[in-house]
């Protein structure tokens, strides 16, 4: 273990990031530069931030997956998964398959570039709270194969995607995640997650426009604000240093204290 900088910074590290073109991603990436990261960007457009690395992928399109995996090359020491979208764009299996299959699918395929004291850090959300009493129900989505299995499990079970597919999906990373510690710790790799809670990104555009202001007005938020990106990117930041090094298999809920709101409120009941 070095000193207290030496554990927060990325000099000489090889980072991914998926989203990076906007919100938590772009902010993410600039926050990498100031560490010292060579940081490779993916989205479906190039980004104004500065780059080392671009790479053009569509998580929706699982052979746009595949050709950016094969153009990443050489190792990757750090993979932050970012990308997604929310229920506002109004088709729940593509919400399914981006945030979650696609997101599967390509952190899968990056995994043999990944050695031993790399990490994984995947951004779920909020929405995703009550995992542990849908897991028994998620699962079935969670065990599936590939992307075409999943897309198959999700029409076998429209029920569950009936609230627009966001929350099974992040349910379903958050699962994935926990599942995979084990054997990625057998090769000396982790894997964490966040789980923001409302935050100014262009997802809240979406939100907004699909459900209105109330919807998100709505959302207890203990500190009397929204997020800012750049707080939900610092925490990423942390569980992929190695200021985290014993972290694995783990939720991080970075939501301002609605949860927390949430149990105190039930206490208050008994």
């Amino acid at each position: 273990m070095g000193g207290i900088d030496e554990l927060w910074r990325y000099d000489g590290r090889r980072v991914v990031v998926t989203g990076c073109a906007s919100g938590i991603g772009a902010h993410l990436v600039r926050q990498l530069n100031d560490l010292g990261a060579q940081v490779v960007g993916l989205d479906m457009r190039r980004p104004a931030v500065d780059l080392d690395e671009f790479v053009e992928m569509d998580l929706s399109d699982e052979a746009s997956v595949d050709h950016a995996v094969a153009a990443l090359g050489g190792d990757v020491d750090v993979l932050f998964n970012v990308a997604g979208v929310s229920s506002g764009i109004g088709d729940p299996p593509l919400v399914v398959r981006i945030n979650f299959l696609g997101t599967r699918h390509f952190t899968e395929s990056v995994l043999p570039r990944m050695r031993p004291g790399s990490s994984i850090v995947s951004v779920s959300s909020l929405a995703a709270a009550s995992y542990l009493d849908n897991a028994q129900r998620t699962a079935g989505l969670v065990r599936t194969a590939t992307v075409d299995d999943g897309i198959a499990w999700c029409a076998d079970h429209s029920e569950e995607l009936a609230d627009g597919g966001y929350r099974l999906a992040k349910e379903a990373l958050i699962l994935y995640t926990m599942c995979s510690a084990g054997p990625l710790g057998a090769r000396g790799i982790r894997i964490n997650c966040t789980g923001p809670g409302v935050t100014e990104t262009p997802i809240l555009d979406q939100l907004r426009t699909a459900y209105g202001p109330a919807f998100l007005d709505d959302i207890p938020k203990p500190l009397g604000r929204v997020s800012d990106p750049e707080e939900q990117a610092a925490v990423l930041l942390f569980l992929g240093s190695d200021a985290a090094s014993y972290i694995t298999g783990q939720v991080i809920w970075v939501d301002g204290g609605n949860l927390a709101g949430r149990v105190a409120a039930s206490l208050e009941g008994e």
